[in-house]
């Protein structure tokens, strides 16, 4: 295995340096390195909190930042962060008006989570949004549902604007607990995660095969199947996706064609051309769109489709300013 490390122990601590430090307009650590906020917070305003294991970058300390999130924490390689470092983000990011934590839904993460506002739950005012866009586990029947995979951006940013705009904590979570219902994302994989502690891929696929359904931890998908043209393989991805979203007449669509690590801009604009095509042959007009490589999963080649179903005011939050490491507009 060649990755652009020193060793495998210091390799998440040497990133995220390296992150502040290239981003210093935006971020800064909070206290004994446990979480990294943004630079300038806005008293009065409700802390929008999220984190995970590393591996997702630019998920999701490149999030951090004006009119998205106020801080986020970063545990090992696929490894919730710990109820102490997102302590530590609460102590740092509550200006007066409480924190909102948005949520992937991973086992590990909901009880790091969880805990953590159990421990600062007398000294601040907290809530949780659980985000479990993923179609493909509540398939297993495994765990508590589906996975909490690239839609999480469209929550975060949608939740980020709207505390910009002074909204309350529990009106937040009702907004991003509804929009968590009209959230759907997909993704195909044709290898699997190169983990830098183990030196082992994931998975193993042949030179004709593809994994449907993977998620953003290295995880098989629920089938194997044979590779195929783009237009093939985007085409089953909208079609589950398609099915399992409830569509409504005057429904506005935000899609978002996301890399999971390994795939060049080229072939993710390819994805979007043909997902576009293929939804909006279904009557689902395309008012909002986003390409790129923003939620990964490490070394992987492949990609995810999201589908949002969004309110008009859910479209101008998602179109108010941002200024983040990875996200700026306008």
């Amino acid at each position: 295995m060649k990755k652009f490390m020193n060793t495998a122990e210091t390799m998440v601590a040497e990133s995220v340096e390296g992150f502040v430090r290239a981003h210093e307009a935006f971020v800064v650590f909070g206290a004994e390195r446990k979480c990294i906020r943004r630079r300038h917070l806005t008293s009065g305003k409700v802390a929008l909190i999220s984190g995970g294991g590393a591996g997702h970058e630019p998920m999701h300390i490149g999030f951090v930042g004006q009119g998205m999130l106020d801080a986020a924490c970063v545990g090992h390689i696929f490894t919730s962060p710990t109820p102490s470092q997102i302590m530590a983000a609460i102590e740092e990011a509550d200006t007066g008006a409480g924190c909102l934590l948005v949520v992937k839904n991973y086992d590990g993460d909901l009880m790091n989570f969880e805990m953590a506002i159990e421990m600062a739950g007398d000294r601040h005012s907290l809530d949780m949004i659980v985000v479990s866009d993923d179609i493909e586990t509540s398939r297993t029947g495994e765990g508590r549902g589906r996975r909490g995979v690239a839609g999480t951006l469209i929550i975060e940013k949608i939740l980020g604007a709207a505390a910009e705009r002074g909204m309350p904590l529990a009106e937040l979570k009702q907004l991003g607990e509804g929009l968590n219902t009209r959230i759907r994302s997909m993704g195909v994989a044709l290898n699997g995660v190169t983990v830098p502690q183990t030196e082992r891929t994931t998975f193993a696929l042949g030179p004709d095969e593809m994994e449907m359904g993977v998620g953003i931890h290295g995880e098989p998908g629920h089938a194997r199947q044979p590779f195929a043209a783009a237009d093939a393989i985007i085409m089953r991805l909208c079609e589950t996706i398609i099915a399992d979203i409830a569509v409504t007449p005057g429904a506005r669509a935000l899609l978002f064609v996301n890399g999971l690590g390994g795939t060049p801009p080229a072939e993710l604009y390819l994805a979007y051309s043909g997902a576009r095509r293929f939804i909006e042959g279904k009557a689902i007009p395309i008012e909002r769109s986003l390409v790129g490589t923003y939620v990964t999963s490490l070394d992987m080649q492949g990609l995810s489709i999201t589908l949002a179903l969004l309110t008009d005011e859910e479209i101008t939050l998602w179109d108010a300013p941002v200024a983040t490491a990875a996200l700026r507009w306008p």
